[in-house]
């Protein structure tokens, strides 16, 4: 099944059953009012919202126009959104833009962080800065949302957590980021709100998508129209979600609508760093990657970060072309403070 929160004055919004399709929704608010409520109770609350979802696909159930604008994000503040970097290329190419070796843990610990979760900014809501020289950046990502993880769960069994995917765009201030990480003690004021897509989906619903660990689809990202990545969110991803999930758990249990994330989707394929896709490669899901091969092949950076006014949007469609959990669209825009 498909779910999305729309708002209605709340700050947790109103719960609503999507169809496979994305044009049509039903109010589950009846049966719970929120997603953060369902994961709470899921194991009895599920078979509802499937109940509803067959309905809504059989048109058994009232149902009204699905509009991705009026969407939230699925959860639109969590308990906890912890991102790892699971994409060794993205790994690579971050550490060479910051002089520094990939470590050699990489490969047996993933790496991650804890990132704000009091606000996540709807799909369609502008990415709001007070500064452009920060050095503006999206992050193409996937992510899972958990039930209850106990602490010390094994990979396997983490895997059983795994309630809902979604997209993410974990917007990045770059330019702030190098004194930040100098400190030793990580991000902070680099990383703002981030945003997820329209739909978060059951891992049932992606039917052979989903390999119980890594969704292997291309994930496109656009600047201002144009395709600047279609990297295969299933190559190269180190560490599948269940090994990220215990991860996350060695030290801590983990509650009900812990988001984890993926990392910037980022691919190899020949053995090198990538290729834009205009030179006949899948591109990026970030820009700082694409200014880091720049940097190596020809001595500089030669792209800029966003800029106010420039749209990026991300979105990922099954083999027949359709899209799975609705985009995530979003302008730059110079924040000024209101009254």
């Amino acid at each position: 099944m498909k779910l999305a929160t729309l708002r209605n004055g709340k700050r947790d919004g109103r719960l609503v059953v999507v169809s496979r399709d994305l044009r049509r929704c039903t109010d589950a608010s009846f049966l719970v009012p929120t997603l953060q409520a369902a994961l709470d109770d899921w194991a009895r609350i599920s078979p509802h919202l499937e109940t509803l979802a067959e309905g809504l696909e059989h048109g058994s159930v009232p149902a009204e126009r699905f509009h991705e604008h009026d969407a939230l994000s699925p959860l639109p503040r969590a308990y906890q959104w912890a991102d790892a970097s699971a994409y060794v290329n993205h790994v690579e190419l971050m550490r060479k833009a910051q002089g520094a070796e990939l470590p050699e843990t990489f490969w047996t610990d993933p790496m991650m962080y804890q990132g704000g979760s009091d606000s996540f900014l709807a799909p369609r809501a502008p990415i709001e800065v007070i500064e452009e020289r920060w050095g503006v950046d999206m992050e193409g990502e996937i992510a899972v949302i958990v039930d209850d993880v106990p602490m010390g769960a094994t990979p396997a069994e983490a895997g059983e957590k795994i309630r809902l995917l979604m997209l993410v765009n974990d917007v990045s201030l770059r330019r702030l980021a190098p004194a930040e990480m100098a400190t030793g003690f990580g991000f902070f004021h680099a990383k703002p709100s981030s945003a997820f897509s329209p739909v978060a989906v059951t891992p049932d619903e992606l039917g052979d998508a989903w390999d119980g660990g890594r969704l292997p689809l291309p994930l496109c990202v656009d600047i201002n129209g144009k395709p600047f990545g279609r990297a295969d969110a299933g190559i190269d991803m180190t560490f599948d979600f269940p090994t990220l999930i215990a991860h996350a758990a060695r030290t801590r249990p983990l509650s009900a609508g812990t988001i984890i994330g993926s990392g910037t989707v980022s691919n190899k394929l020949d053995g090198g760093p990538g290729k834009t896709i205009e030179e006949g490669g899948v591109g990026y899901s970030c820009i700082a990657e694409l200014r880091t091969v720049e940097t190596i092949t020809h001595g500089k950076a030669r792209s800029d970060f966003l800029h106010f006014g420039d749209t990026v949007r991300i979105e990922m469609k099954d083999k027949g072309g359709h899209s799975i959990f609705g985009a995530i669209e979003q302008v730059v825009k110079k924040y000024e403070r209101g009254e």
